[in-house]
């Protein structure tokens, strides 16, 4: 069945609700704007307030969805040519805790890149699952991990036919995707699914200057930021199920209501509609402009001396299958400009602000709302600091991390397991109560329920030695660390 894409069905309905101007005595508190703080009011103006509203008989309930919520997903559904459509309002986080809870159960094994999520470690301890993990491959020059090799992956099929699932994550931060195409046929050969953590890819879809979904090459299920790279507001994500999946839809489904606020917001759902219509009726066009627009700034950094940008020779190394062109890497190492310096130079002195920085590199994303002046200032800035902060001390940084470290425990098991704090010098040989992540790689070299082997703790001593920074225990300078009581 065809549907008219250019409908706005949550949306219409809260006007209509609004509308009626109703004498209100529901939650939530505020009884649209006349509650609100003034001088937020004066700043933000009224309506989005309006909007702010909870299931009464005209908005639908989306966990029952029969009205304009179930409209809005349908519509969404045709759009990314998915069976189910579900909208989530507490981000990719609780799509992907989902997506774990409804493959692999207490005790089963499920198959895990080491440079999931968190949310896919918060999935593992909700479920109870065993996590086999596979370590991506890692591109030495940029000093970042690139995709999941089928070779592996079916390597670890193999020494663990017991597997419920695959989970992937692709396209990573840096934009470069993993053959999801391989990658599903692989498990479906062995009759499991391949769930993906698609945060950074709701835009493939739209524009053939990119590479292809993950639907589109056979996962069965998939979650999107719609907010991170298209027009919905910030925690306002999707989570689609593939036809002819392998996964349980009503697990799927009963998952959610565990992981969802009870309260979820209308606002956030509207963004989700609106931005489906965007992508309907004009994606194509727009996420067209982006991609050149990356492609343009690309090539005029790699004009800058000792500047570097990310880009497809990439493809084809570190298990790389493909690279989202509107994610920009750049590089400043050969200058003598660390990533995370240059981060801080770009806002501080060019008022220009990148997503993240890394021992090596910055990343930018470029999206269908920036224009030509956003990206001419920031080629202008890195002339600058090229011209200005040039240095002949080349940055190099070791990127090859250790072996997995023993699995003691699974993460749940590690999570409701007393723990206690010791000095970092003494945790050798103990068994890890939190994460940590040496950056770069930015892959986390020890998670809770594994023992710290006396590689992983060299490799991390020397990392604290020289104050490079650290992600994940609680303690940033690492004088102490959680461990499991003996």
């Amino acid at each position: 069945m065809k549907y008219n894409q250019d409908e706005t069905p949550l949306f219409d309905a809260i006007m209509e609700y609004i509308n009626r101007n109703p004498a209100y005595f529901r939650i939530p508190g505020h009884r649209f704007e006349r509650g609100i703080n003034a001088r937020w009011r004066a700043y933000v103006g009224d309506n989005i307030f309006k909007m702010d509203l909870t299931e009464t008989s005209l908005l639908d309930d989306l966990y029952n969805p029969e009205g304009p919520i179930k409209e809005a997903e349908v519509l969404a559904e045709e759009v990314f040519q998915a069976k189910r459509t579900f909208f989530l309002v507490n981000g990719t986080t609780c799509g992907n805790e989902a997506m774990v809870m409804s493959t692999a159960f207490q005790g089963e094994k499920i198959i895990i890149p080491r440079n999931a999520h968190k949310s896919a470690l918060m999935g593992l301890i909700i479920s109870g699952a065993k996590p086999i993990y596979i370590m991506p491959r890692l591109s030495e020059e940029w000093g970042v991990h690139g995709g999941m090799d089928p070779e592996d992956v079916e390597r670890a099929l193999e020494e663990n036919p017991d597997a419920k699932a695959v989970f992937a994550v692709s396209p990573t931060y840096y934009g470069l995707c993993s053959d999801i195409k391989a990658l599903s046929s692989l498990c479906h050969k062995y009759g499991i699914p391949l769930v993906v953590d698609e945060a950074h890819g709701a835009h493939l879809y739209f524009s053939d200057k990119l590479p292809a979904g993950a639907l589109e090459q056979g996962a069965d299920v998939c979650a999107q930021s719609i907010h991170k790279v298209t027009g919905s507001l910030t925690q306002s994500s999707m989570l689609h199920i593939n036809h002819n999946s392998l996964i349980d839809e009503e697990r799927i489904e009963a998952s959610l209501h565990i992981v969802q606020s009870t309260s979820p917001s209308y606002i956030l759902m509207t963004s989700l509609d609106m931005a489906r219509h965007d992508l309907a009726t004009r994606g194509e066009e727009v996420i067209t402009q982006a991609v050149e627009l990356a492609e343009y700034t690309r090539n005029e950094i790699n004009k800058i001396a000792g500047m570097k940008c990310l880009g497809g020779d990439i493809i084809g190394t570190a298990a790389i299958k493909d690279l989202d062109r509107t994610r920009l890497t750049i590089s400043a190492r050969e200058i003598g400009i660390t990533g995370f310096d240059l981060k801080d130079i770009l806002f501080e002195e060019f008022s220009v602000d990148a997503e993240l920085s890394d021992w090596l590199n910055v990343l930018v994303i470029v999206t269908f709302a920036n224009v030509q002046e956003d990206v001419e200032r920031l080629i202008a800035a890195l002339r600058e600091i090229s011209r200005k902060y040039k240095t002949a001390n080349v940055i190099r940084v070791e990127t090859k991390i250790p072996s997995t470290p023993p699995y003691v425990f699974s993460p749940r098991d590690a999570f409701f397991s007393p723990s206690e704090k010791i000095s970092w010098s003494a945790a050798k040989g103990r068994v890890a109560a939190e994460m940590i992540a040496p950056y770069p790689p930015g892959i986390p070299v020890i998670y809770p329920g594994e023992r710290v082997s006396d590689e992983v703790w060299e490799y991390i001593e020397r990392f604290r030695r020289e104050r490079r920074h650290l992600q994940g225990p609680a303690d940033s300078n690492l004088e102490t660390f959680k461990v499991i009581k003996e």
